[in-house]
């Protein structure tokens, strides 16, 4: 089905490529690999949240978004990225006491010595690490959306940019890297993370976005991004023993709100504009009916019987 769509491979499609892989599989996946290692998984999960908030910012500024303020969709979306950023930040500035569920109860909650370790300065640029990866890829979700308008072959590009990004990646591993230690892997969680981060997060993930996002756009691909937060906090209560305070969980529900918001607004959009299509093709119509038209009149299809006199031969 991709080789049908597949155009022919421009220089400018190929610069694309290349913007996108440098975008997501280079920067923003470094960048969120070292604000975690300098912050927490769960901050990390709570600031990704941002995330629709800036692709839609970035879709306004590049007219990708329209902007109606009197129409109710627009400032359902509106109202709903406020609150989806509204409830991250009660996540990250609020915590609370801790709150028990029926799997908690009675369990030593598992506490992380590097994030108690950790000072005020490496917090500080772990959280501008965050921002940047956040503004990263951002960039990726609008930039891909422009890409698929001129190269609509999804799993091509998914595999042309997962293929640039691991050349990208390895060229700049081997230039920071000096040593062969980070390149040994064995038969451990370092090989599972590396494959379901390749296959997973990367490959599928692009490919799943890209069919989506040409029908609905980058903005709501990025309104699902806080559902990670709040499957990571539970997962991570019932595997790994982690606390959920009060703040998380009051978070959560005020982004569950603005999520819900956000989606409604962007569905009313997809419904005008599906209608906006089928008056578009009735409009258009063949010179014949448009002639007809003009005159007011419309010819039966069928023939006319006209009685024809025989032909008498002379003699």
């Amino acid at each position: 089905m991709s080789s049908k769509v597949r155009p022919k491979m421009t220089l400018r499609i190929f610069l694309k490529i290349v913007a996108l892989a440098l975008l997501e599989p280079v920067l923003d996946q470094n960048l969120s690999y070292m604000g975690a290692k300098a912050t927490s998984a769960s901050f990390v999960a709570a600031l990704y949240n941002i995330l629709p908030a800036l692709t839609f910012l970035l879709a306004i500024l590049l007219r990708m978004e329209k902007i109606k303020m009197k129409s109710l969709r627009t400032q359902a979306k509106i109202a709903g990225t406020l609150i989806t950023v509204a409830g991250a930040l009660l996540m990250i500035l609020y915590k609370g006491p801790v709150v028990d569920f029926l799997w908690s109860k009675g369990r030593s909650h598992r506490i992380n010595a590097n994030v108690a370790s950790q000072d005020e300065s490496h917090w500080l640029m772990g959280t501008i690490l965050l921002l940047l990866s956040c503004l990263s890829w951002s960039c990726f979700f609008v930039l891909q959306a422009y890409t698929l308008r001129s190269y609509p072959a999804a799993l091509s590009l998914t595999t042309l940019i997962c293929s640039m990004g691991a050349l990208l990646s390895g060229a700049v591993a081997l230039v920071m890297e000096h040593s062969m230690q980070p390149w040994i892997i064995g038969w451990d969680s370092r090989l599972l993370t590396a494959v379901y981060s390749g296959v997973m997060c990367s490959g599928i993930a692009y490919f799943v976005e890209g069919i989506v996002m040409k029908e609905r756009g980058p903005v709501f691909v990025t309104a699902f991004s806080p559902l990670c937060m709040i499957i990571a906090a539970a997962l991570g209560s019932v595997f790994l023993a982690e606390k959920i305070t009060l703040g998380r969980a009051i978070g959560a529900g005020i982004i569950v709100i603005g999520l819900y918001l956000l989606i409604w607004g962007k569905s009313k959009d997809h419904q005008i504009q599906c209608e906006e299509n089928i008056n578009k093709k009735n409009v258009i119509q063949s010179p014949e009916d448009n002639n007809e038209k003009m005159l007011g009149l419309k010819l039966p299809m069928t023939t006319l019987d006209v009685e024809i006199p025989p032909v008498i031969a002379k003699d």
